[in-house]
């Protein structure tokens, strides 16, 4: 069997599943994790995700504490992350300091 090497979106999707319930990440922090600036091409692998139950890209969010955009709709992910005991107030997350996972 011939062995291929991950995509950046694989590589991606594996640093994510290490973030825990409870917890968010930014596209920066992930593209930094992967000794990279290109933020905007993490984001589009979020897009990309088709394994929403094993790659949690709910968890990923702006820089800022928004929630960001998700492949179901900001409202569904708002609906998941507060599912998960994250507090959101108009679209941030409350004591984003506090859940932010970094690598």
């Amino acid at each position: 069997m011939e062995y291929t090497s991950p995509t950046f979106n694989d590589k991606c999707y594996e640093l994510l599943k290490n973030v825990p319930k409870g917890s968010v990440t930014t596209y920066k922090i992930i593209a930094r994790a992967l000794n990279t600036n290109a933020y905007r091409a993490v984001g589009n692998a979020m897009k990309r995700n088709q394994n929403l139950l094993n790659v949690p890209c709910h968890r990923v969010v702006n820089s800022n504490g928004s929630v960001g955009e998700y492949i179901l709709g900001t409202e569904k992910k708002i609906e998941i992350l507060k599912s998960e005991g994250i507090e959101i107030t108009n679209g941030k997350i409350v004591d984003f300091n506090n859940r932010l996972f970094k690598f």
